[in-house]
């Protein structure tokens, strides 16, 4: 006989292990399946070489804020094993002329350091701050913990007030736009547009104006792991089954269980048939839930369509460098030893018409703009006792030269070019006798190992094309649910977006939760 539970979900990754923390607390019996043969998604630590005792983190190493989000909390995680740190120097953006632009959790700190660039600037920095940390507190927290609203009822309600009014108008600019209008010293218009954005979404975009104002308002900063990303996913699952959850790897799907037109279960690829008595939820993308695990009878062909044509961001894929080292990185620029995250090759704003270019045509950027930390100037214990871990990442063309195959004959060399540009910063890194070994992981690398991650996109989903808020990932879908009776969406193509937040599996929690009470 078929196994059954009240809940299915598909994938492990961080938003669908939240979910599933919340369902088995709530008394459902849940099983969450995962191809992978380890539970967490992008919540990866991998010791490299095996057995070596160097551990690192090739998808996931910065959490923004995340001991702020409420499913943190609610979930007893530091309980569970969960640790993270803050350093108080969490970004130094150092610059080719050897200064560095910094922002620390001391906020009068960061105004000194952009004082140092530009007294005007630092003085703007201080005034958007104030403007925006009631919008930042009352609006945009909120929205992003909770079910989106159709887009004309929410413009309706931010129009009654006067933060909200100021967060209307600021959206309706591009990044580039309000930066270029507000910010005058190149190097403090490239850090603010790197740090909000340029890692993420094309900057040229109007409705994304008001995330510079937004970052300079939160009090939310980058944050790791102590021992590793994987922390995170082992204390999630730990909550699980403290809550009676069962989690199960190695199990690749087949297609969904679809029965009087209710999703009733799964098929593995074995042919093992798991039913569910109330619902499936889905951490996949579109394309994988919709099309490959549905046959085109089971779902509307809009529905299909529009999974379809779901967009992956073009800026999104990372190329790593990974190294083990005898001692940290020693930078020319003080601030790049105690930093946090530490951004090379960025001077000015320029530079991301130039990435961009170089996406569109599949070809390596003439600039060099990576980022990365020593992990282990923080936590030792991601490396043998007196060794260190350091990674940098640059975000390059998926498709390189029209074809993501050619990674696989480019990746060591383009490695070997990050690491000469590395040591122009911190020169000790030149010396072979303290570089006790390297590898690097290629935006094809990324995809095969996470296929949820299409075309090495990380955030799982673009920016763009509609594919936001109460239309994310595309409209219809937008509130968790499906056109499917008790199928919906948990992951990162939903709202609010990709990265380690965990809010998509906390807000289809509480849809879910209101369905089966009948709200």
């Amino acid at each position: 006989m078929s196994a059954i539970y009240d809940a299915i979900l598909l994938g492990t990754g961080h938003n669908t292990l939240v979910l599933q923390a919340y369902l088995a607390r709530r008394g459902l019996s849940t099983l969450s399946l995962d191809r992978a043969a380890v539970a967490g998604g992008g919540l990866s630590t991998v010791e490299w070489p095996a057995g070596s005792g160097f551990s690192h983190n090739p998808h996931s190493f910065y959490h923004r804020g995340i001991t702020e989000m409420p499913w943190y909390w609610e979930l007893d995680l530091e309980r569970h094993g969960a640790r993270y740190l803050t350093p108080p120097l969490n970004v130094a953006l150092l610059t080719g002329d050897g200064a560095s632009l910094e922002w620390h959790t001391d906020f009068d700190r960061t105004v000194a350091s952009f004082s140092r660039f530009s007294e005007r600037d630092a003085e703007t920095l201080r005034r958007w701050r104030e403007a925006f940390r009631p919008i930042v507190r009352e609006i945009l927290l909120p929205e992003a913990a909770a079910p989106p609203l159709p887009p004309d009822e929410r413009r309706s309600r931010l129009f009654r007030t006067a933060d909200g009014r100021l967060l209307l108008e600021t959206s309706a600019l591009s990044p580039l736009e309000f930066v270029r209008r507000e910010f005058t010293h190149p190097a403090v218009q490239a850090g603010l547009l790197f740090f909000n954005g340029l890692r993420e979404v094309d900057l040229r975009l109007p409705g994304f104006g008001h995330h510079i104002p937004a970052l300079l308002a939160s009090d939310r900063y980058a944050q790791m792991t102590i021992g590793g990303a994987a922390r995170l996913a082992t204390a999630l699952q730990s909550a699980i089954r403290e809550a009676g959850g069962e989690i199960r790897t190695g199990a690749p799907l087949s297609r969904l269980l679809i029965e009087q037109g209710r999703a009733a279960g799964v098929v593995l690829a074995d042919g093992e048939v798991i039913r569910a008595r109330k619902l499936v939820a889905s951490g996949l993308n579109p394309q994988q839930t919709f099309l490959d695990l549905l046959a085109p009878d089971q779902i509307p062909a809009d529905w299909r369509q529009r999974a379809g044509d779901f967009r992956y961001n073009l800026l999104a894929p990372l190329f790593g460098l990974y190294l083990n080292l005898a001692e940290p990185p020693r930078y020319l620029a003080p601030a790049g030893d105690e930093a946090l995250m530490v951004i090379l090759g960025l001077d000015r704003a320029d530079q991301f018409a130039e990435i961009v270019a170089a996406h569109e045509s599949g070809r390596m950027p003439e600039c060099r703009v990576m980022w990365g930390s020593c992990p282990t100037r923080f936590d030792p214990t991601q490396a043998p006792p007196g060794r260190h871990t350091a990674f940098l990442w640059e975000k390059l063309p998926y498709a390189l030269r029209g074809e993501a195959a050619h990674w696989d004959a480019e990746k060591e060399r383009h490695g070997e070019r990050m690491l000469a540009t590395w040591a122009a910063h911190a020169p000790n890194l030149a010396r072979p006798d303290i570089r006790l070994g390297s590898h690097t992981r290629s935006p094809l690398d990324v995809e095969r190992t996470l296929p949820n991650m299409r075309a090495g996109d990380l955030l799982i989903g673009a920016f763009a094309h509609g594919q936001v808020g109460y239309h994310r990932p595309f409209p219809g879908a937008g509130h968790y649910r499906t056109c499917i009776d008790g199928l919906y969406l948990c992951g990162s193509c939903c709202h609010p977006g990709g990265n380690v937040t965990g809010l998509p599996g906390y807000n289809a929690a509480q849809v879910i939760a209101a369905d089966l009470d009948g709200v």
